[in-house]
């Protein structure tokens, strides 16, 4: 069944008329085609134990339309040991392709003992090798991330929030699977709900920006996005980059990556609408807003109605994420400032 635009929000089915399953998104190109890798949700309901059903990839020449490769990573399920054992909380698989020795290194990160695990293949579809079980980087507990390289260099690069409190880019070891000890703060002593994750890098004319989200599980809040003139910082913030966004809540979304449409200037914003029928406006992110920060913002004086509404919010392991949707958008600039603008349905190819 052949798709003619992109209807964010609403959900999106692959080229059998089923269900994309490929959460906390990276889009990786070669070949001419666009790769979609992201965490199986099939089986992912509420309350259930399932987090993860492996790494699912899906191929598409034009972004609208989506065959299913199957999974690059398979699931464990007779292995409770395994790193890819379902139960086991992974998320937002990146990958980097090594230039220098040919090799795609593909990080993935683990919430429920926060780490990262490092895998490295011959080739994008794998099979993938374990490379590095465990790493938190620095000692501290790792968060969401984004990978980058330099292309001239080869440099790597990871950005992620540690501890729940800050944000930090370092330097990469040449082979991509270990962090060296050049780091750079970007975002520090913040908290929930202030403390920012969903770490997205991009460049546009040679600025470096850096979009994140605040911190509220799969409840959505406001984006912010940063700018600087090199990959190390320093950062400067810039503001919520949703247009006219009456939800407050970045349409309703949490971004994952941001990628370019190959040949041109187009940069596309994907993310995920994690828990689609518990819809944020500014009432209920204000309530949500309260009693969280309310720990360390004594002033703060969350009502009753306020706290209930948090107690059933589908923040982490109750959310039923197998109906998670996406929402993706295009970008654009006034200046350097960087505008999401909302679209009921759009094709790429009329921003090229």
């Amino acid at each position: 069944m052949e798709q003619r635009l992109i209807k964010p929000g609403e959900i999106w089915l692959d080229t059998k008329g089923e269900r994309i399953q490929a959460h906390g998104a990276d889009i990786y190109f070669e070949n001419n085609t666009y790769y979609w890798i992201g965490e199986d949700k099939t089986y992912t309901r509420k309350k259930g134990k399932v987090w993860t059903w492996g790494i699912k990839c899906y191929s598409s020449s034009d972004l609208v339309n989506w065959e299913d490769e199957g999974h690059i990573v398979e699931p464990e399920p007779n292995n409770k040991n395994s790193l890819f054992y379902p139960n086991r909380r992974l998320d937002r698989p990146h990958i980097l392709k090594n230039e220098k020795n040919g090799k795609y290194v593909l990080w993935t990160k683990y919430c429920d003992k926060a780490h990262f695990s490092i895998l490295v293949a011959d080739n994008l579809h794998g099979p993938y090798i374990l490379s590095v079980p465990f790493l938190q980087p620095y000692g501290r507990k790792a968060g969401d991330f984004d990978l980058a390289a330099d292309p001239i260099t080869g440099q790597g690069y990871l950005y992620v929030e540690l501890d729940h409190e800050d944000v930090i880019v370092c330097k990469l070891t040449e082979d991509y699977t270990n962090v060296t000890e050049e780091q750079a703060i970007i975002y520090t002593g913040l908290k929930p709900p202030m403390a920012r994750e969903g770490v997205t890098h991009f460049m546009h004319n040679g600025k470096h920006y850096l979009l994140t989200s605040g911190m509220t599980g799969y409840i959505p809040n406001p984006s912010e996005v940063a700018i600087a003139d090199d990959y190390m910082g320093p950062f400067t913030v810039q503001g919520n980059p949703h247009t006219d966004d009456s939800s407050h809540a970045s349409f309703n979304s949490q971004v994952s990556c941001i990628f370019r449409v190959q040949g041109s200037d187009l940069l596309v914003a994907a993310a995920d609408r994690w828990v689609p029928k518990f819809m944020v406006d500014q009432e209920r992110y204000d309530a949500l807003y309260r009693v969280i920060y309310s720990r360390e913002d004594k002033s703060l004086k969350p009502s009753l109605k306020d706290m209930l509404l948090l107690a059933r919010a589908p923040l982490m392991g109750n959310a039923n994420t197998s109906i998670a949707n996406y929402v993706w958008l295009p970008i654009r600039f006034e200046g350097e400032t960087v505008k999401i603008d909302w679209y009921d349905a759009w094709n790429p190819q009329h921003f090229v």
